[in-house]
């Protein structure tokens, strides 16, 4: 009997016979506590949560400059939750932190006001994973939308190595001013178009892009106006 309540002491089961508790369910062992996703090492030593960061699916945005990606407004209320507050109590809109957060989570238009504002000096940093070289994490101005997925330029998507099928990438947020710094000299987009492994452009148009600069591009010799050589968009 003692060696039985030892043996589900460290796994339950493993004799065969699942010894259950009071509500008749299996007793949860040490083994139960320590192995699989959800064990304690890799659920809390192995990884952590990291404040100040979301995740969400990618998708294009042709609209986007190279340095800029779609951030959504929601994601964004949250990640730049501690600035808002901030913002908020320096121009006297909210006393206390109780009553920005009421602010905040009814979308008041100046909290929204001054969100487009954080969102216009303050860059994030974008990461997908598995991150195999330097260029897997990188900064980006936001550009607020009100999707519920992440927006990024087509010409970085080869640097990532990621494709719009399903894709997700975490946002992460700059804190202290030098890390903004160095997230807008070091890390941006704009600033990373040479691979750091063999100096070759990462930039480069691919699929879409490719064909649509044919078909904008192509010669049509019956067309109106074809052939003409133009000095300034002016002339056209």
């Amino acid at each position: 009997m003692l060696q039985e309540s030892v043996d589900a002491l460290f796994d339950n089961g493993r004799r065969g016979r699942v010894i259950l508790g009071t509500n008749k369910r299996p007793l949860k062992s040490l083994s139960d506590i320590i192995k699989g996703k959800q064990g304690r090492f890799r659920q809390n030593l192995l990884g952590k949560r990291v404040d100040y960061s979301g995740r969400s699916v990618i998708t294009v945005g042709p609209f986007l400059k190279l340095n800029q990606c779609g951030l959504p407004r929601k994601m964004a209320l949250e990640l730049f939750k501690p600035y808002i507050f901030g913002k908020l109590q320096f121009m006297n809109l909210a006393n206390t932190i109780k009553s920005a957060k009421k602010m905040l989570d009814n979308e008041d238009p100046m909290v929204l006001n001054i969100l487009e504002k954080i969102a216009k000096v303050h860059p994030v940093l974008l990461n997908r994973a598995p991150t195999l070289h330097r260029l897997g994490i990188q900064a980006f101005d936001p550009i607020l939308t009100d999707e519920k997925v992440i927006q990024l330029h087509p010409l970085v998507c080869s640097a990532y190595n990621a494709d719009f099928d399903g894709d997700q990438m975490a946002v992460h947020i700059p804190l202290t001013n030098e890390a903004q710094l160095e997230a807008r000299v070091l890390m941006m987009s704009t600033n990373n178009i040479l691979s750091s492994a063999n100096s070759e452009p990462v930039i480069v148009p691919s699929q879409d892009i490719v064909l649509g600069l044919y078909y904008m591009t192509r010669k049509d010799i019956n067309s109106k106006g074809s052939g003409m050589i133009l000095n300034s968009i002016k002339e056209a």
